[in-house]
């Protein structure tokens, strides 16, 4: 029993070719392949990966121009630079943490200081009370915000520091990984390209002996259009395998493409939600710190409603008075 071979694109006639441009339906660019644009696709094919969510995996397929249109940016490497810029956006907000702790550790510290300033200790009474707890809510305050400092280092700058540091490393895997099998891809496609080149020298070749016989009707000739139609199928078989070795990388670089997107998707909304975690943590903080601020300066307000003036005088009096004994005039 014989199997029938698959047809060589070099056991192709000049009509069949022709017909078969015609019919093309697919291009190439940047040595990835797609459907013609205006050319209705393979439903089925082109359905969206994960419909109404707007995913990486089915919007950065294509390459983009730079803005002077010289060329060409990876759709992947897009997505990359939007990673690089999160990183940085990242450090930038651990950065701006960095400066509010610095704030808050010098107030506290100039807060602490002016809390045993001397000025108006010697004021007595309920005023000189009320006074007193003033700079001692001073010193109160200046231990709350070096509280506040020291929970933002802990538990707002360096979650954002580290989790910026473990996204580089992964940030790194990925990018490696894509760009070799893109460069692969690549490698794929030149080999289609000279064996294509190859097959129509061939062909061309083949047609020109068959010519050459229909004119002379030499018999030599015959020998020579056999010898041509041979490597005529084998450069089209050579061109099979360049292109099913193309596919192969092509299908290797799209599963890839697809599984890393996803994962650089899944790293972006950790990311955001991270931040949004410890900022959420910082306001937090600040209420907190707010309350705290409050219940130091609540003594001081009590002591307020306190103060009498008359209170005071007889505080004053009682202490300093020098004699009940008022003058009286002098008898003759």
């Amino acid at each position: 029993m014989f199997h029938r071979r698959k047809q060589s694109p070099g056991n192709t006639s000049p009509a069949k070719r022709q017909t078969k441009e015609m019919k093309e339906t697919k291009i190439t660019i940047n040595c990835v392949t797609f459907p013609i644009p205006n050319v209705t696709p393979d439903q089925a094919e082109q359905q969206l990966l994960k419909p109404n969510e707007w995913s990486y995996c089915d919007y950065f397929w294509t390459d983009k121009k730079d803005p002077q249109g010289t060329t060409s940016v990876a759709g992947f490497e897009v997505l990359l630079q939007k990673q690089l810029k999160g990183k940085q956006m990242q450090k930038e907000m651990a950065e701006f943490i960095r400066e509010r702790i610095k704030i808050e550790e010098e107030y506290a510290k100039n807060l602490s200081k002016l809390s045993q300033s001397p000025l108006a200790a010697q004021e007595e009474g309920t005023l000189g009370e009320a006074w007193a707890q003033l700079k001692r809510s001073c010193h109160d305050e200046a231990e709350v915000h070096l509280k506040f400092s020291n929970k933002l280092q802990c538990e707002v700058e360096k979650p954002l520091l580290t989790f910026r540091d473990n996204f580089k490393k992964e940030l790194k895997k990925y990018d490696h990984h894509i760009i070799d099998l893109r460069k692969q891809l690549a490698s794929r496609f030149a080999g289609v390209e000279k064996a294509r080149k190859a097959l129509a020298d061939r062909q061309k070749d083949l047609e020109v002996k068959t010519q050459q016989l229909d004119i002379k009707h030499m018999n030599k000739h015959e020998e020579d259009i056999k010898k041509a139609r041979r490597k005529s199928t084998q450069a089209g078989d050579d061109l099979m395998h360049n292109v099913d070795l193309y596919n192969r990388a092509q299908s290797k670089w799209f599963e890839e493409m697809v599984t890393t997107s996803l994962e650089l998707e899944r790293l972006e909304v950790e990311r955001v939600e991270m931040i949004r975690q410890n900022l959420r943590q910082y306001t937090t903080l600040r209420h907190e710190t707010d309350m705290f601020n409050q219940s130091t300066v609540e003594p001081v307000d009590q002591l307020l409603q306190s103060v009498d003036p008359a209170r005071d005088r007889e505080l004053w009096v009682r202490e300093h008075k020098t004699g009940e004994l008022r003058p009286v005039d002098m008898d003759i």
